[in-house]
């Protein structure tokens, strides 16, 4: 299966595939007495390809997710396929377009939110699994097409000295990393990024795109989101020359016709830095360009918020040269503004709904409780902020108050307060320049 965060390209969703390998899978392998390991946590000192063929040969038991249709866990499914007869199980979440060569391979499905898994589909398909892995354990039948339409084919066998071949040659080869688990680095990666380390988060990552191939375009593009990212944030040498580089680091994964929503999405980010720094007009062109890409294909909150300030931007930018310009760049703005208050709507109703019905698992002090709740305060949080930034654009004080107080409630992070008040901070000096064009005219609350 893939790792981190991953786009499903035909439908634009973005799927947290730890979690379906953390909640889901691990948990279930390992109630069966059975070392459960994903490819990233091997530790090795050479090629992980060597030992990835190794496992897909020698593993008694393989769980393919095919989330996302990632094309690396289709071969990899592939090779185990035409190793092993039998002990190969295929999963996905339950919105899959899979392709028509799939149509005979027998695909359990889950159902994934996107940055969640509901706890009650956690507890339905953990029981699902693990009584799928007891029957395929339990009885030696085909469950690979090759052998099924191939009955006399005879499943190949690794050589002993081929073996003791293949670790001689390993030991050899150190990499950067040597003895340490790619998931290790990324998890160090990510919990650098929670204390605002982003110098060091940064090199964690560039070491994870060494340790996983090397080239940086031909590498897992959630490696390149979080290294673009870690690398603006960090500011070294300076922000201008980071932004600069985190922006080539997307142009190194397509990102000039792609449709992968974070890609475009963080290229929206840096470009709308870019030109806030007084890089000129054409970054905010770009910027606009891609959150409106990202948006479109997502219909999100973060997207939507970021696309109105671009818009505002250009209102009150030279790329505008007339009143007449400037007052449908507002409009744009305005509609966006609301169909962001409807989305918070309905995510809120959501939250709402999810939160109650996972009560019991959130009060009994687990650590799973304990993430699902700070899950929940971070979603219930930036809905409050993103529909106090909407009614402050649309004009709306009393309201914007109100769901700005409500956030204070709400258990946050300061970085999160930070963020949002230098938001409403750029809206407002902006808005103060163009905001009489409207009707009724947006008059500052200040």
């Amino acid at each position: 299966m893939g790792f981190g965060i991953k786009t499903d390209y035909i439908n634009g969703r973005k799927l947290d595939l730890n979690k379906s390998y953390r909640l889901l899978i691990k948990p279930v392998v390992e109630a069966k007495g059975i070392d459960c390991v994903r490819a990233d946590e091997i530790t090795h000192s050479g090629s992980i390809d060597v030992q990835m063929y190794k496992e897909l040969l020698q593993a008694d038991l393989v769980i393919a997710d095919l989330s996302t249709l990632n094309a690396n866990a289709l071969y990899e499914l592939g090779v185990r396929h035409a190793l092993r007869p039998y002990t190969t199980i295929v999963i996905s979440e339950d919105k899959l377009m899979y392709p028509f060569d799939l149509n005979h391979v027998v695909i359990h499905s889950y159902q994934h939110l996107g940055d969640a898994i509901d706890y009650e589909e956690v507890e339905r398909f953990r029981g699902a699994l693990g009584n799928i892995i007891q029957t395929v354990l339990d009885k030696n039948e085909a469950d690979s097409p090759v052998y099924t339409y191939l009955n006399s084919l005879i499943p190949p066998k690794l050589q002993a000295e081929l073996e003791k071949a293949v670790v001689d040659s390993e030991k050899k080869k150190p990499t950067q990393e040597v003895g340490k688990a790619l998931s290790l680095i990324i998890q160090e990666a990510e919990d650098a990024i929670d204390v605002m380390e982003f110098s060091k988060a940064r090199d964690l990552f560039r070491s994870a795109i060494f340790l996983s191939g090397g080239n940086i375009g031909q590498r897992d593009h959630y490696l390149i989101h979080r290294l673009s990212y870690t690398n603006y944030k960090a500011e070294e040498p300076d922000l201008i020359t980071a932004l600069y580089q985190s922006l080539s680091y997307l142009q190194s994964i397509n990102l000039a016709h792609s449709n992968d929503p974070e890609t475009v999405s963080t290229a929206g980010a840096v470009e709308k830095k870019l030109f806030e720094c007084g890089e000129g007009e054409q970054h905010l062109e770009d910027s606009i360009l891609y959150f409106q890409r990202s948006y479109y294909l997502l219909n999100n909150r973060y997207n939507g918020i970021n696309l109105a300030l671009t818009f505002v931007y250009r209102a009150t930018s030279k790329l505008a040269n007339c009143d007449q310009e400037r007052i449908a760049d507002l409009v744009f703005a305005q509609r966006t503004w609301k169909r962001v208050l409807f989305l918070c709507d309905r995510d809120w109703d959501m939250i709402f709904e999810k939160e109650k019905n996972d009560q019991t698992l959130i009060n009994d002090g687990t650590k799973e409780g304990k993430e699902l709740q700070e899950y929940y305060n971070i979603q219930k949080y930036w809905i409050l902020v993103n529909r106090a930034e909407s009614y402050f654009g649309l004009g709306d004080f009393d309201l914007y108050r109100k769901n700005r107080d409500a956030s204070n409630n709400v258990p946050f992070h300061q970085w999160q307060l930070e963020s949002f008040t230098e938001q409403i901070g750029k809206l407002a000096a902006e808005m103060k320049k163009v905001g009489h064009l409207l009707e009724p005219k947006w008059i500052s609350p200040d």
